[in-house]
């Protein structure tokens, strides 16, 4: 993309797409970034110069993602559940699939009391936070490993005013036990080592260590079911999204740990995605 002339809006988009392979519908949301701009302005002002320096910081925007770089990524920002989380290279990128592991827990959760809810792996905060916002009783503890992720996640309950999370840098449920929860939630690293995915698409760009735990996929999942019942009180839930092919093996970990009420149900694309039970000790 020449920087040596001023380009208009529409000059600016017709190189993305042409120069770069870019689709129409990136170029536009690359365009708002740089100018703030509302989308019904971009199609409206195609005439509207761009000024040098978003010119050169637009420039830069299509290259990367010309280079494969996610959009979340390059706008800074992903919807989840109908929110506006902060993302960027330190935590995961919030997917659809994830939306189910709220949907489930919501349809699990006590209505009355002040429910304690543990989110481990929090990364955005996406799950913990939204499950906090759509049940304001809840009291949710959101845990990472990663120091940095746990700073998104702060940001975002900030920007989101909810108040009703605390954070704590955490290995999954060490240290946790003995609390009686009420559920633990979690989407953890669940691809496989191997799997082809991992050097494909947005996966390329994406924190490692929250896609994958190494060898089958389910080291972390293992971890916390069986660290799992002695942190959740009597009738407690523990729900886990997890890969498509690994309802079989997490519904048999979670029968081996002593959860009963065992359920999966399925994504929007038809796979097996989020499992759950229950500990019941009387």
């Amino acid at each position: 993309m020449s920087s040596t002339r001023t380009l208009t809006w529409s000059d600016a988009l017709t190189l993305a797409s042409r120069g770069h392979a870019l689709s129409a519908g990136d170029a536009r949301r690359l365009l708002q970034q740089v100018t703030g701009a509302t989308p019904a302005q971009v199609i409206a002002w195609p005439g509207r110069q761009l000024g040098s320096i978003d010119q050169m910081r637009f420039t830069s925007l299509v290259e990367r993602r010309a280079g494969g770089e996610p959009m979340a990524y390059l706008v800074g920002t992903r919807d989840f559940y109908s929110r506006s989380f902060r993302v960027d290279a330190r935590v995961l990128i919030p997917r659809p699939e994830t939306e189910g592991l709220i949907d489930a827990a919501l349809a699990r959760l006590p209505v009355g009391g002040a429910p304690e809810v543990v989110d481990l792996g929090t990364g955005s905060g996406c799950v913990g936070i939204t499950l906090a916002l759509e049940q304001p009783n809840l009291k949710v503890l959101g845990v990472d490993a990663s120091a940095d992720a746990l700073e998104v996640a702060r940001a975002n309950a900030r920007a989101l005013e909810c108040s009703t999370i605390d954070f704590v840098q955490g290995d999954w449920l060490h240290g946790i036990d003995g609390q009686r929860l009420t559920m633990i939630v979690a989407n953890p690293p669940y691809v496989a080592e191997d799997d082809a995915h991992l050097t494909e698409g947005d996966l390329r760009f994406e924190p490692r260590q929250a896609l994958s735990p190494g060898g089958d996929g389910l080291v972390a999942l293992r971890t916390i079911i069986m660290q799992a019942p002695a942190a959740l009180a009597d009738y407690g839930w523990l729900i886990v999204e997890h890969g498509y092919d690994q309802a079989a093996a997490v519904g048999a970990l979670l029968a081996a740990h002593g959860f009963v009420d065992l359920f999966c149900e399925r994504d929007l694309a038809g796979h097996e995605r989020i499992s759950g039970g229950r500990i019941l000790r009387r």
